[in-house]
């Protein structure tokens, strides 16, 4: 990029089928799909659709410390990563949010530039952007929270324009869930909903997100979030226990373990990316988020071999993400790259029978 993407510090239908699926008490055990069966050389090619896609979510401002550097009010916030990482499929991709009048011009810049339609954007000028800190440790999954500043977030009422009420695909970042369910309240018969959540809306707010739940096709959440939730400790069952509440597909991330996912049909247990060098993972769950919805966007296809790739598309995407600080990871990909690095989550998991 010609400009930094940081402001300051040191650069490093809800009624759908899946809505309504429902798991039996009894359902069998299913097998572990192993990822060789099914990523062929021309799965990465299909044809091009282009569904419109929503992002509703945070705009912020990041200051993050990890045992390889440190950067201050990095541009971050899970619909900035949502969106960086779905434009690498869809464009453009639409973003309802809302900062205050210090979010600095190169963050919209970079968004712009990844043609990301920014008119749901709703700019407080008086006021001040979200701002987070945090510190991670050697463990890079653990970290402390050093700062939470919601400012205008506090506030935030999402307001969908015109022209997004028509959106195909709607992701839904960690908000609070009432606000989640005012927002499909807008929208008119989205193709596909994806909903991300987070602890405290799980202990916060259950009922309301339980709710919620009943209307989206897709949760995305992580392994601690999923045991939460469901009250099991068995991420398999904890899926399915989810499943039950509403959500026709769930996805439990797992860190560098990878990640599941869950339909009514089967379970796929897809590889994390071996990564040597991780400097933020901060974005990497809502880059995944990003690539998943961006790939079922791009193909307009919602079948259960499709739903694989687009989980390997998401571990892609945030495979890059956490190379760099804030977005850095997202700027200036190639398809060369991401096509690259899909081939070889295949290849981790394939081998010669003798």
């Amino acid at each position: 990029m010609s400009s930094s993407i940081y402001s300051g510090g040191k650069k490093p239908g809800r009624s759908s089928n899946f809505a309504h699926n429902r798991l039996l008490a009894d359902h069998p055990p299913v097998p572990y799909i192993p990822l060789y069966t099914f990523l062929s050389y021309e799965a990465i090619f299909a044809p091009e659709t282009h569904l419109s896609v929503l992002v509703v979510g945070s705009l912020a401002l990041d200051s993050i410390e990890t045992p390889f550097g440190a950067v201050k009010d990095a541009v971050g916030g899970s619909a900035t990563y949502i969106a960086a990482a779905a434009s690498y499929f869809v464009s453009p991709v639409r973003v309802v949010g809302v900062v205050g009048g210090d979010f600095p011009k190169s963050g919209l810049s970079f968004l712009e530039g990844r043609n990301v339609d920014l008119e749901g954007l709703e700019v407080v000028a008086d006021g001040k952007t979200f701002r987070w800190s945090g510190r991670y440790h050697y463990d890079l999954n653990e970290r402390d929270t050093l700062l939470t500043e919601l400012n205008v977030f506090e506030r935030f009422d999402p307001k969908i324009p015109d022209k997004y009420r028509r959106s195909r695909v709607v992701c839904l970042g960690n908000i609070d869930p009432v606000l989640q369910r005012r927002v499909l309240d807008q929208i008119e018969n989205p193709r596909f909903i994806v909903c991300d959540t987070m602890n405290y809306w799980i202990e916060k707010k259950n009922a309301e997100l339980k709710e919620t739940l009943k209307s989206i096709n897709a949760l995305i959440l992580n392994d601690s979030e999923a045991r939460l939730l469901s009250h099991e400790p068995n991420l398999i069952k904890a899926g399915r226990v989810i499943r039950r509440m509403g959500p026709g597909v769930v996805i439990i991330k797992k860190g560098e373990h990878g990640a599941l996912l869950l339909t009514e049909q089967m379970v796929f247990s897809a590889p994390a990316y071996p990564m040597e060098n991780i400097f933020d993972p901060t974005g990497a769950g809502d880059s995944f988020a990003g690539g998943f919805v961006g790939w079922l966007a791009r193909t307009d296809d919602m079948s259960e071999e499709n739903l694989k790739r687009a989980v390997i598309y998401g571990s892609t995407l945030a495979s890059f993400s956490v190379e760099k600080f804030g977005v850095e990871g997202l700027a200036d990909l190639t398809y060369l790259q991401i096509q690259d690095r899909f081939r070889q989550f295949r290849e981790l998991s394939r081998f010669d029978e003798d």
